[in-house]
């Protein structure tokens, strides 16, 4: 009897969420954390993915490519041939979107939109020019070049996007543009200071630069005289600004999309009392930094944290007063656009350490849907397989053996009752996270043991490490949200 109660609350709750989500667009949020402003030396990239689709975690595998062959083992999103290169590196990757490869370099993405017009029909989407980069390169300063010479080679055919890109020293931010009906992009990119954070959220994050620093700066060579070209920028407006020319802010984008900066920065350094004028569009205020210096060393528990914010206790708090929904809920009414939704394709943290072998030094930390209510994996970044689980799934048929579609539905069944179940999901949640962060040393020290007379052995420990923590999460899921509806019926 309890079966066909369960399966009878499925049949009609998931299709009503099928629905209310149709019309979401795509956007995301990112946060670049460099070595010295993590508590671990990590260099991080956090990237929640929020679009309508059910995530699939593959590996591509590491190739040597035969001479003159083409590009097919990830879906081109594009619509050209792209030359193979002789040896391919691995890579972690979601739906053809990468997100580290064996050499713990690293990507994500946010898309700006910028100016209308400047789409091309030709050439290359973002999503394969982030993972042709992590096949091809190592450092992040090389995928910088590497993607503006693939857009160049090839066309580009999405819209303004915003680039994450670390390795194991280092993080870059890179912007870049389509020219409309010629191939190719405008671009520029900045090295993000070390012992600094940067955000960006659908809005361009790269405002004046100096054309004299290659070590800091790089950018295509018609970066301007395209703008003025197109009548999109006149020397006499002052110093050139990729931002106000490329993607000019109208009120909704600061709304939205700076909002989420502001909460970003502002909970990364309080001390700093950043306003919400900008956001609010007040006249005559500045934009927030591209970076700011966290008041403390960030660990992975403060970074998770981040991606799970609604606004809490500011005045644009999406849980409480009448900004929430029913039981405090910030998914019913969406009075604001956080950085946590609860149509979240996918998010990632990855950490990327200097001072461990590749292999067990480059970890994604991994969960489908809702960061607020989903669960990290951590994925060392030259496993040879992945949880099943994370790999499959269809948006229009509900799965129990779909780590989507199961972290999905605990997560909406929150909005039932949020006051009340949101703390029996969240302290599943912190317990099993908390796990994997206290085996983190120790299973990294084996692996080093092992890495000493069998690299094999030692990357094989990882991987069946890593497929163990997905099966845990998945058991422990399945096993709450029969809880939560044996426990919590109207």
């Amino acid at each position: 009897m309890k079966k066909i109660i369960i399966s009878a609350l499925i049949g009609i709750f998931i299709p009503l969420l099928s629905v209310a989500q149709e019309d979401i667009g795509d956007e995301c949020t990112n946060i670049i954390i460099t070595k010295s402003a993590s508590s671990t030396g990590s260099v991080s990239i956090c990237y929640t993915c929020d679009a309508p689709f059910v995530s699939h975690l593959l590996r591509i595998p590491a190739a040597d490519n035969e001479p003159g062959s083409f590009v097919d083992n990830f879906p081109i999103h594009g619509n050209v041939k792209v030359k193979q290169v002789a040896h391919s590196y691995a890579v972690l990757a979601s739906n053809g979107i990468g997100h580290i490869n064996e050499f713990q370099l690293s990507i994500g993405e946010t898309t700006f939109g910028g100016r209308r017009g400047l789409g091309n029909n030709e050439g290359l989407h973002y999503a394969d020019l982030m993972t042709l980069a992590l096949q091809r390169c190592k450092t992040s300063r090389e995928a910088v070049n590497e993607i503006a010479s693939l857009a160049s080679e090839y066309g580009y055919i999405a819209s303004g996007e915003s680039i994450s890109i670390g390795d194991k020293e280092e993080a870059w931010l890179m912007e870049i543009i389509g020219k409309g009906d010629e191939k190719g992009v405008v671009w520029v990119a900045v090295r993000i200071p070390d012992g600094t954070v940067c955000t960006h959220a659908n809005q361009s994050r790269i405002t004046n630069f100096p054309l004299d620093d290659p070590e800091n700066y790089l950018y295509s060579k018609d970066i301007i005289s395209f703008a003025i070209k197109k009548g999109f920028y006149n020397k006499n407006d002052g110093p050139f600004n990729f931002s106000d020319v490329y993607d000019p802010a109208d009120t909704k984008k600061k709304r939205t999309s700076a909002m989420r900066v502001w909460s970003v920065l502002r909970r990364t350094a309080p001390s700093l009392n950043l306003s919400p004028d900008y956001f609010l569009d007040e006249e005559n205020t500045d934009r927030y930094p591209l970076s700011v210096t966290p008041d403390k060393k960030l660990a992975l528990s403060d970074i998770f944290s981040l991606l799970r914010d609604h606004y809490e206790g500011t005045e644009f708090d999406m849980t409480a007063g009448e900004r929430a929904g029913a039981f405090g809920s910030p998914n019913q009414t969406r009075s604001e656009r956080s950085v946590s939704v609860d149509y979240t394709a996918f998010s990632m943290v990855s950490q990327s350490r200097s001072y461990l072998p590749d292999a067990i030094g480059g970890v994604l930390w991994y969960s489908p849907d809702d960061t607020y209510f989903s669960c990290y994996i951590p994925l060392y970044c030259n496993i040879s397989e992945v949880p099943h689980a994370y790999s499959i799934g269809e948006r229009k048929q509900f799965s129990w053996e779909s780590a989507w579609w199961t972290i999905n539905f605990v997560a909406n069944y929150a909005n039932l009752k949020y006051e009340k179940i949101k703390p029996v999901i969240q302290k599943e949640q912190f317990s099993i996270e908390n796990l994997f962060f206290t085996l983190q040393a120790s299973v990294e020290e084996t692996a080093l043991e092992l890495s000493k007379d069998n690299p094999e052995k030692a990357n094989q420990f990882l991987t069946d490490y890593s497929v163990n923590c997905g099966d845990i999460v998945m058991q422990r899921w399945k096993k709450l949200g029969i809880e939560l509806i044996s426990n919590f019926t109207r």
